[in-house]
């Protein structure tokens, strides 16, 4: 096998090992001395490869031993391994046959950056979001016994996201069931960025207390020094190992849950590692092993800032827009400055979320509760309940998880509470999982709150300026990109609510637009003016509820519309203007485009876009399409498309 990027990737890098790593199987073959050697490669490989396709790179730096550990103690996929969040996978699927594809890791139709049932059968169970190994393990342990089979069940979760209250659930049902299950905990103080929490402080607590081993280790030396019974005595203090446990140790808090606790111990000691999975292996009954491992560990910028090193950091953009996620924070500062009512809250998304300046500006007035979705939207009700106005900075993807508070705690009471929805539409490298495919689907049904979505970074300003003088609830969706150069530095003014924009007018054929199609929009427009003569007019409808039916009305009485959105079209925007036509009896000619009834893979924006038939050229033609079958047409049109 050869590794050889045209760039020189690999240059000076030997891989003498991992290139023969064709399936877990193999490693079984390698003395003890190879495996530490092949660590080395793998850490090697880890830097080469993405720093050329990017991706996550801390978390996988940190788990290189473990890895290895797994993949030789266990036997994948008939045992199955099952990762949490699945950014750390990168080593699970360099060691499972799939190390020459790593050229096109989160490419467009290439290798996917998180575990994939459709990719490998070594990856037992796709994830991409937090705090889901633990009761995906204990559902197929228990449909192990069902079954009458015999595999071992391993789930890996981090500290970060054992904050996730389903975390917590799962632990407490497999304590109650019983069954043969091992968790890792893989403990590196670190999510994204730095975990929050009472519990992170507990697991502190656990890493660097070392009274338990110190206590253990003197009572039986002591004990061994008595003459003539000291191995008796020591025998007899062995059956008293659970009460000194209990006395010196806070595992008691796994043990509580039902679990045989184990460790702590060091994630990057391959070989003692090797030792205690194969003791961890015996075990009968739910099992914790407590692994304390370090972010990036083998790469000191990442050992020394993390957070940063999440991800392989992007190339500096020169003279670029900011991006929707700064122009946020910033409006965040600004409207702080003026209202000290304003409290951000973020759910383990501070940095990705734009707030590190809001948080230095304003540490005492944003609370970052960790990966806890549900928690964060309620809280942010008990906030708004009590007169602040709090502000819930959350990606799209991940809003799903607090569908439930977002109804119940926040819109039935009609709490003005502004729900941020960064990454709305096409995440680019994420896939599926990440994807902001649903929220206008999922949210528009919701009464008592309003939906809109800028088209630009400067409107962006204003509809969170907006949404802060609002007596309900407010969600802004906007997307992961840079903005088109719209200025940020106008005097913040209050949009109209339900109002949209005519951006341009036209004869032939309206578009409404939402978000960042609106410049798709005008693409399309020019070019079709300039190809074929084609007058379109195209309408910034900026709110998803309430429609603007006036001027949604007046344009259906003159010409087609094409709706275009980047969201679902089951449930999305151009639903509600097909309802808003069947509810008051319109008779007009309406097509639809946004996101198929299909989860959306892995790419680039531009090129998932253009797949989908998002971009100019595409509307374009659609547009063309349209307005030669009206022409066509030797009566009006009353047909939905």
């Amino acid at each position: 096998m050869e590794f050889s990027w045209a760039d020189g990737s690999f240059e000076g890098c030997c891989f003498t090992l991992l290139e023969h790593m064709h399936s877990p199987k193999d490693l079984r073959r390698l003395s003890d001395a190879e495996l530490l050697a092949l660590a080395t490669e793998v850490r090697e490989f880890l830097v080469a490869s993405v720093s050329k396709t990017g991706g996550h790179f801390g978390a996988n730096l940190g788990v290189v031993e473990l890895t290895i550990a797994l993949h030789r103690i266990f036997d994948s996929p008939r045992d199955k391994i099952i990762w949490d969040v699945g950014h750390q996978a990168y080593v699970h699927k360099m060691l499972t046959g799939r190390i020459k594809e790593f050229s096109t890791l989160r490419k467009f139709k290439g290798l996917a950056g998180f575990p994939k049932r459709n990719e490998s059968p070594h990856d037992a169970f796709g994830v991409g979001h937090a705090s889901t190994s633990v009761s995906a393990g204990l559902g197929m342990a228990v449909a192990r016994d069902l079954a009458g089979q015999h595999y071992k069940v391993v789930s890996i979760i981090g500290d970060g996201a054992l904050t996730g209250g389903m975390a917590m659930e799962a632990l407490n049902h497999a304590g109650e069931v019983g069954t043969d299950f091992l968790v890792i905990l893989n403990d590196n103080e670190m999510s994204i960025a730095e975990n929050v929490g009472a519990l992170s402080q507990y697991l502190t607590r656990l890493r660097s207390d070392p009274t338990y081993s110190r206590a253990k280790a003197e009572i039986e030396s002591a004990m061994m020094k008595v003459p003539g019974i000291g191995r008796r005595l020591t025998k007899t203090a062995e059956r008293l190992k659970d009460s000194m446990r209990h006395m010196f140790v806070p595992g008691q808090f796994f043990e509580g849950f039902g679990f045989k606790y184990l460790g702590p111990v060091d994630g990057h000691d391959l070989l003692t590692l090797l030792r205690v999975l194969e003791d961890a292996k015996k075990l009968h009954g739910p099992v914790l092993l407590h692994l304390v491992t370090q972010k990036g560990k083998g790469y000191a910028s990442a050992e020394e800032a993390p957070d940063k090193w999440h991800a392989w950091p992007s190339a500096a953009k020169t003279n670029s827009p900011p991006s929707y996620s700064k122009v946020f924070g910033d409006t965040m500062m600004e409207l702080a400055e003026t209202d000290a009512r304003v409290v951000a809250v973020t759910p383990a998304m501070v940095p990705g979320s734009g707030l590190t300046k809001f948080q230095e500006r304003f540490p005492n007035r944003i609370y970052d509760v960790g990966i806890a979705e549900q928690h964060a939207a309620t809280f942010c009700a008990g906030l708004a309940a009590a007169g602040r106005r709090p502000v819930l900075a959350i990606y799209s993807t991940f809003l799903q998880r607090a569908y439930d508070q977002v109804i119940h705690d926040i819109c039935i009471q009609q709490l003005p509470v502004v729900i941020a929805i960064d990454r709305a539409g096409v995440v680019g490298p994420d896939g599926e999982t990440h994807q902001g495919a649903f929220d206008m689907a999922y949210l528009r049904t919701v009464p008592n709150l309003t939906l809109m979505m800028p088209k630009d970074e400067g409107e962006l300003r204003h509809m969170l300026y907006t949404a802060l003088q609002q007596k309900g609830p407010v969600a802004v969706r906007y997307p992961r990109a840079d903005g088109v150069g719209a200025s940020v530095d106008d005097p913040l003014t209050e949009i109209p609510i339900g109002r949209s924009e005519i951006v341009r007018e036209g004869d032939d054929l309206c578009i409404l637009a939402l978000g960042p199609m609106v410049a798709v929009a005008k693409l399309a427009a020019e070019q079709l003016k300039k190809q074929h003569n084609l007058s379109v007019a195209v309408v910034n409808a900026r709110f998803v509820k309430p429609l603007d039916r006036e001027t949604i009305v007046r344009f259906a009485q003159r010409m087609p519309l094409m709706t275009l959105e980047e969201g679902s079209l089951a449930g999305g925007f151009g639903s509600a203007v097909a309802e808003l036509f069947m509810d008051e009896g319109i008779h007009a000619e309406l097509t639809r485009k946004g996101f198929p009834d299909e989860f959306i893979e892995h790419g680039s924006r531009a090129e998932v876009l253009a797949e989908l038939g998002l971009d100019a050229e595409h509307v374009a033609q659609a547009a063309l399409d349209i307005c030669n079958r009206v022409k066509a047409a030797p009566t009006p049109v009353r047909r939905w498309s």
